[in-house]
């Protein structure tokens, strides 16, 4: 089983990759279930599978206001934050051969921590609409 570091992840907005993003998590893809249990049944909980649920990527980032791809100017991250604009995103993994999921997404969050002693950041939060591409 081959084993990966984390290291070399990438997030692209289109074609363009999203600058100094230091940690990303998720999507957290899951399954809604209903329960459809009946007296005359087993007497265990019977389930059925029911909506597909996409989930959100969140990703952390050295935030620089003059970076394409995180101010509010076409192609960054607060534009579409502002602008309530879908975007097309692709997380490619670091492995070999290289896998990557393509997804459209809204940005939902955009927030800056300026912190006196340690470099600006900021948390973003990436809505999914729709299904993902899992290649």
């Amino acid at each position: 089983m081959a084993k990966y570091s984390a290291y070399g992840t990438k997030l692209l907005r289109g074609a363009t990759q999203i600058a100094q993003v230091t940690s990303i998590s998720g999507p957290g893809l899951s399954l809604d279930t209903a329960d459809v249990t009946t007296h005359d049944g087993s007497g265990w909980e019977d389930v059925v599978a029911t909506i597909l649920r996409s989930g959100e990527v969140t990703l952390e980032i050295v935030y620089d206001p003059g970076e394409a791809t995180h101010k509010n100017a076409s192609g960054g991250l607060l534009y579409d934050l502002i602008h309530r604009a879908s975007t097309t995103y692709t997380l490619t993994f670091p492995s070999t051969p290289a896998v990557s999921w393509s997804f459209t997404a809204y940005v939902t969050n955009f927030e800056p921590d300026m912190p006196v002693d340690a470099p600006m950041t900021a948390s973003v939060t990436l809505k999914l609409t729709g299904a993902p591409t899992i290649a």
